[in-house]
């Protein structure tokens, strides 16, 4: 059963997703610049998971957007 839609949805920047979103590919962001870089080997390693987090939360708030607007 699905729920119905209100005529309008929010605007997306009024959202909880793209809050969270924001802050997710924020902080990705972050991880994959070399920001909190340390002296260790693992560095790679953190760039590459600030990079999968940049790439998740773009996918996650696309895929709620469409979901809201769709009605589904």
């Amino acid at each position: 059963m699905t729920t119905p839609i209100p005529p309008n949805p929010k605007p997306g920047y009024k959202t909880s997703e793209f809050w969270l979103s924001t802050a997710s590919m924020a902080l990705g962001a972050m991880f994959a610049s070399g920001i909190f870089e340390g002296a260790d080997e693992n560095s790679l390693v953190m760039r590459a998971v600030g990079a999968a987090m940049t790439v998740l939360g773009a996918l996650g708030y696309t895929v709620s957007r469409a979901r809201a607007k769709s009605g589904k």
